[in-house]
């Protein structure tokens, strides 16, 4: 695990609000929240709150092989002009950094134009884009046109909507699709089918890399049928799965839990101590990501706001996590922990 990558988080950037270019360019070039650095002034409060608000986001796995098999996908089919350009899907369960992943390789991708861009140029690098529930061609179709602000009424069909939106991605300049929330796409009904059969012919019209995200993906639907076998056929599999505790001489999960108390502003921590409860942690969380920095993210602001200005076991076993997590977690005392009382 390498040491905290500063990208403003998935919960500042969540993905409702990056689904226009301005939105997501905005996103991109934000300074992102800075740990306290040595013989920096003392931060106030207020600040301090708003920075535990946004936290970092640390370069996990999934990431780190997320840009490396995007990177080289791009320079694969940088030449490909008859048919689709191989793909990939990242997947896992809810709560494991998924989205966190595609922003920030969106990001990285969009900042790396940025930088080699000549004066001028109003190409654009990135497109992001949710799936909507219930998606049909039509739906989905518009989705991709809101991105770029492509005009579009309530008279326009599916097929002129296609026009406006592979025309515009073309002359855009568009390297790389990201695709969120693929689960939502469900071929076994007629709409989905029609949405699936839709993206399968924009793949195949717009010269980009396209890149998917959903919960679960190779088991849900999106997989089944004709339809999915030829997603499958296209795309690489990128599991953002819960961190295990151990893996061969390592621990990922107590890696990961180091590099967030590492980044952490409060005035009485004590360095090492988050560390020291990675079994406890793991079991809490499930060694789900999203879960670990929830908990971590709002002990932090809970110490600050009662005086304690440290993590303990006491603060963080008082805070009630996801459902997910908190179904999961089975505390060993026959007291739930919902009615423990707050000592620290």
């Amino acid at each position: 695990m390498t040491s905290p990558h500063t990208p403003p988080a998935a919960e500042d950037a969540s993905p409702g609000t990056v689904t226009t270019f301005d939105a997501f360019a905005r996103f991109a070039h934000a300074a992102p929240p800075a740990p306290p650095q040595p013989g920096q002034p003392a931060r106030s409060v207020e600040e301090r709150l708003a920075y535990h608000s946004q936290f970092v986001t640390v370069r996990t796995p999934a990431i780190e092989s997320l840009s490396r098999s995007v990177r080289t996908l791009m320079i694969l089919g940088r030449s490909q002009g008859i048919t689709a350009r191989p793909s990939l899907i990242v997947t896992g369960p809810a709560t494991t950094g998924k989205t966190t992943a595609l922003l920030e390789v969106g990001r990285t991708c969009h900042l790396a134009h940025a930088r080699r861009a000549a004066p001028g140029d109003t190409s654009v690098p990135v497109a992001y884009v949710l799936v909507p529930p219930g998606a049909t061609a039509k739906t989905l179709a518009c989705e991709f046109a809101r991105y770029l602000g492509i005009p579009v009424t309530t008279r326009m069909t599916t097929a002129q909507i296609t026009t406006a939106v592979c025309h515009t991605y073309t002359a855009a300049g568009v390297k790389l699709v990201l695709i969120d929330e693929i689960h939502r796409l469900n071929p076994r009904t007629s709409n989905g089918a029609e949405a699936a059969d839709w993206l399968k012919d924009l793949t195949e019209r717009v010269g980009a890399t396209f890149v998917y995200a959903g919960i679960d993906v190779t088991a849900s639907t999106v997989f089944s049928g004709v339809r999915g076998a030829q997603l499958a056929g296209r795309a690489s599999l990128i599991d953002c799965g819960a961190l295990p505790a151990r893996a061969g001489e390592r621990e990922p999960f107590r890696e990961l839990i180091a590099a967030l108390e590492a980044a952490l502003d409060l005035r009485s921590h004590r360095t090492g101590s988050l560390p020291r409860l990675a079994p406890y942690l793991h079991e809490r969380t499930a060694g789900r990501i999203g879960s670990l920095a929830r908990l971590i993210r709002q002990a932090a602001i809970e110490a600050i706001l009662d005086g304690q200005e440290r993590i303990t076991k006491a603060l963080l076993d008082s805070i009630a996590l996801d459902h997910l997590a908190e179904e999961h977690y089975r505390p060993r005392s026959p007291a739930s922990r919902r009615t423990r009382p707050r000592s620290r």
